[in-house]
């Protein structure tokens, strides 16, 4: 038990990488290797435990699971592993995954070579101050450079090419050396045992019969079985009813000490009295201060949430604050909409994080959502020289009372194949970016970097960049800040009536060609009433996209046989009443499909 032995034989390291590049592979044959599993109940991405995880093969949440290995000097050693996600938009799940650990096992496909996600997982293990293990993952494939990878590597990081090893996590080459050099250049964990309890929340999930379940890295001190603690940020305190490990499934264990990775259960029924980065210390003997804990997550994509049912409100608050307790980058607060009632205003960090998020919150928790079209926090300085930060288009101040608008920019980092550097630059420029520079990595890998508007990525930049590089290039990107920029509010109306949630904000050179786009995808989509429906795209006052849905036409006259033609015209002249009278009193439903047709507004 890793609470009675040696803190210098426990080894607590994540695997970081860029997607697709083999870390949950990795993992398995790591599981296999240490029998943490029996083989009967081995399974391919074993510490993807979400059916989306599986369905669509990433990994959305951190993972931890303990490992048991001998190295031969006669005591077993204890390797507490956490496999982390790799894509752009779960950065957080990765930056507070390392602070529970010492080292990180970096692996990089020998056929992709250096992409710009394994740069910045690198740069996060920097900061971290991890003990590196560089990992050359998918060696058994055909027709694969080694050698250009290892220099890729060199080069990127300024790792020896001697230092890195060699491994086929599909075949389990190399797996055995892999397991020796954590043992031998990843650092044992720091800290006294017997000092006042503190310890780090890096994760949570919640279990509906035994409440908030919180992952912990223990620094100093132990926890054990009847124990009470405090959170530190709240003062509240509870008794813990169960303590243990993760195998990777919860297993009961009499206590935790300084070095080890857990969890703990304690009644915490509120998931507001637990959240990510707090510290617990112990109700009795509590610790001066609290550890360092996380930078909190600055939201960069927003969206509305409603039930499809205005009934459903209260159940889609306790949805969301459980949601929450495990997705600690998620923020929401209440809102009301005209056309969908109440809701919430919920901010991601990226697309995929809102549709991973919203696609959870319907499979988990067994809520139909509408969710209206994403869009970033502008900047709006007002005449009267306040500052107004807006993060739903139908807040955005009217244009007469507007002095200045500004618009978020990251530095967007591309790593793609020569042969495809000028179809990036192309489609960068066309979404008002700003070059910065480029650099020849490798023979066959350039570093591509631009200045860009967040805006102009949430629209289909990825699936673009995918498109022109034929799925070669890869994308990072960092927020650098506001720059100014000539921005207008485009309300979309139905029937001269505004429909809040279809309203978005765009730069004024692309607003007449995203407006038009609009207009035309809501007359396909929008289903057609018996009576005519006007759709518009307006600034302002100004109408600048107009088109029309024609009435649905029942034929009043089928069973008028023969006789005077004043029966038929009768018959059309009182179907023309109704038709103006359902004008005027009629409404028009908006199907899920609108809001998603903004999605698309920039791919024409």
């Amino acid at each position: 038990m890793a609470a009675d032995s040696s803190l210098e034989h426990i080894r607590n390291f994540c695997i970081i990488a860029h997607i697709d590049h083999g870390k949950s592979t990795l993992a398995d044959r790591l599981l296999e290797k240490c029998g943490a599993v029996p083989q009967h109940e081995m399974v391919e991405q074993m510490l993807d435990q979400m059916d989306l995880e599986r369905e669509r093969g990433i990994t959305i949440k951190a993972s931890p699971v303990r490992l048991e290995q001998d190295a031969g000097d006669g005591a077993p050693y204890t390797l507490n592993l956490i496999d982390t996600p790799g894509h752009v938009d779960f950065w957080y799940e990765v930056s507070h995954s390392l602070w529970a650990c010492e080292g990180a096992v970096l692996v990089v496909d020998a056929s992709q070579g250096v992409e710009a996600q394994t740069i910045a997982n690198m740069e996060l293990a920097g900061q971290h101050e991890l003990d590196i293990v560089p990992v050359l993952n998918k060696i058994d494939l055909a027709n694969v450079d080694i050698d250009q990878a290892l220099a890729e590597i060199e080069d990127a990081f300024d790792i020896p090419h001697e230092e890195v090893l060699r491994v086929s996590a599909k075949l389990g080459e190399g797996i055995d050396d892999l397991i020796q050099a954590i043992i031998e250049r990843v650092r044992p964990p720091s800290g006294d045992p017997d000092a006042p309890l503190r310890a780090l929340i890096f994760d949570s999930s919640f279990d509906r019969h035994r409440g908030a379940v919180p992952y912990i890295r223990i620094v100093h001190g132990r926890v054990a079985l009847g124990d009470e603690i405090q959170m530190m940020s709240s003062g509240e305190t509870f008794q813990v009813s169960e303590v243990g490990i993760f195998t990777p499934k919860l297993e009961r264990r009499p206590c935790l000490s300084a070095g080890d990775v857990g969890y703990f259960i304690a009644a915490i029924k509120n998931v507001r009295d637990t959240r990510i980065g707090d510290t617990i210390t112990g109700a009795e003997r509590p610790a001066e201060e609290p550890l360092a804990g996380y930078r909190e997550p600055k939201p960069m994509v927003f969206c509305g949430l409603y039930p499809l049912e205005t009934s459903g409100y209260p159940e889609l608050r306790d949805a969301l604050e459980k949601h929450a307790l495990n997705d600690a980058a998620m923020q929401f607060e209440p809102e009301s909409s005209v056309a969908l009632g109440f809701g919430f205003r919920a901010g991601f960090l990226g697309l995929l994080h809102m549709e991973i998020a919203q696609e959870r919150l319907e499979r988990e928790y067994d809520r139909d959502l509408i969710a209206t079209a994403p869009n970033v926090v502008y900047r709006v300085l007002t005449t009267d020289g306040e500052v107004v930060e807006v993060a739903n288009p139908a807040a955005y101040p009217a244009p007469g009372v507007i002095e200045a608008t500004e618009e978020p920019y990251v530095l967007a980092t591309i790593i793609t194949p020569p042969d495809y550097l000028g179809a990036c630059m192309e489609l960068c420029q066309a979404r008002r970016g700003i070059y910065k520079d480029y650099q020849y990595r490798t023979q066959r890998r350039v570093a591509l970097k631009y200045e860009l508007p967040l805006a102009e990525i949430l629209m289909d930049f990825f699936d673009q960049l995918k498109s022109r590089s034929r799925g070669h290039a890869s994308l990072d990107y960092d927020f650098i800040g506001y720059k100014d920029s000539e921005l207008v509010k485009i309300d979309v109306l139905l029937n001269g009536d505004p429909v809040d949630p279809l309203a978005f904000i765009s730069h004024k050179d692309f607003a007449q060609q995203r407006a038009r786009g609009l207009v035309d995808r809501l007359k396909k989509v929008l289903p057609r009433q018996l009576f005519e429906i006007r759709v518009q795209a307006a600034i302002g006052t100004r109408i600048i996209a107009s088109s029309r849905i024609p009435a649905l036409r029942k034929q009043v006259t089928a069973k008028c046989y023969g006789g005077d033609v004043t029966r038929k015209r009768k018959l059309l002249e009182r179907q023309k009443e109704g038709k103006k009278r359902m004008k005027q009193i009629g409404t028009v439903e908006v199907p899920q499909e609108a809001f998603l047709s903004l999605l698309k507004i920039g791919t024409d």
